[in-house]
């Protein structure tokens, strides 16, 4: 399907996955771990454009672009345009996808299932074919467990495997600071090496936080059952949670997902000034901060 439009580039924020709370409430015998989870999208991530070309092409450039190994073919922001055009009944698009790959990769903050969520929503609005919710849902189900959570980058409760969705609280307006030390982290390894996996699931939330006091408050009876299974591999984590939770500008400290990437929260104007302090006295690690939603 040949895009008539040659206009400037259509461009999303493929924003971060962040897991402020993550709670491993059991495993299937299949081995999937079933989870507890409230996930947001800060306004940090990715850029993705778009625009019409002769075919189907993906450029990767940015800081972390290097890292992204394998044939670019086998890129998940292919496979999603290719599904996609299968599942619409259309000709397989003829865009250029340009990826600015500002996160690291492996690092806990659901990077390439953001960048894949981001393209399905972007071949929607570019090609004017729009699938129904199930059906987009699936498609991106197919793609990772992940993907379908970041479909709609706003804050939502990820339970069972990671598909099972509701939305989550109103936030109140506040910063949040991610800290990668830029070491890697197996995700398997961090599951084998939890010693208990039936804990218990997140307290009843409300519907809104008013302040970032009460949102911390809430947060402070969570946990990520996978951070000290994640510290016992990677010490480098403990280093990044305690220069996070030495600094009083940061209310709360936690490691996302399976790491290595920790977030601090903090109000919305010292965001930047913690970044800035942590860069200075950490200049290998990587640092951003931004608005938590």
């Amino acid at each position: 399907m040949a895009l008539a439009s040659k206009s400037s580039p259509r461009v999303e924020l493929a924003r971060a996955k962040v897991n402020l709370a993550l709670h491993i409430t059991g495993q299937q015998p299949d081995g999937y771990h079933l989870l507890d989870s409230l996930v947001v999208f800060p306004q940090i991530g990715d850029r993705l454009a778009i625009e019409a070309a002769g075919e189907l092409d993906l450029q990767v450039e940015g800081p972390f672009a290097r890292d992204l190994t394998g044939p670019v073919e086998e890129n998940l922001i292919l496979k999603a345009v290719r599904s996609f055009a299968e599942k619409a009944g259309i000709y397989v698009p003829q865009v250029r996808l340009t990826l600015t790959k500002r996160l690291p990769v492996a690092s806990g903050i659901g990077g390439g299932s953001s960048d894949a969520a981001t393209t399905l929503r972007l071949l929607e609005d570019f090609t004017g074919t729009y699938l129904a919710e199930e059906e987009l849902h699936a498609l991106a189900l197919t793609l990772g467990a992940d993907v379908p959570v970041c479909l709609f980058p706003e804050p939502q409760i990820m339970r069972g495997i990671g598909g099972d969705l509701s939305a989550g609280p109103d936030l109140p307006p506040c910063g949040i600071v991610l800290v990668n030390p830029r070491v890697g982290v197996s995700t398997p390894e961090v599951f084998k090496s939890m010693e208990q996996r039936d804990n218990a699931p997140m307290d009843l939330m409300p519907e809104k936080f008013e302040t970032l006091a009460s949102l911390v408050a809430y947060l402070a009876s969570c946990r990520n059952d996978l951070q000290d299974p994640a510290k016992a591999l990677c010490p480098e984590i403990g280093q990044v949670l305690s220069e996070l939770e030495a600094d009083t500008r940061i209310d709360l400290a936690r490691m996302s997902g399976s790491g290595a990437t920790c977030f601090g929260l903090c109000e919305l104007n010292a965001a930047m000034d913690v970044e800035r302090a942590l860069r200075s006295s950490h200049p290998d690690w990587w640092i951003a901060s931004g608005p938590l939603s």
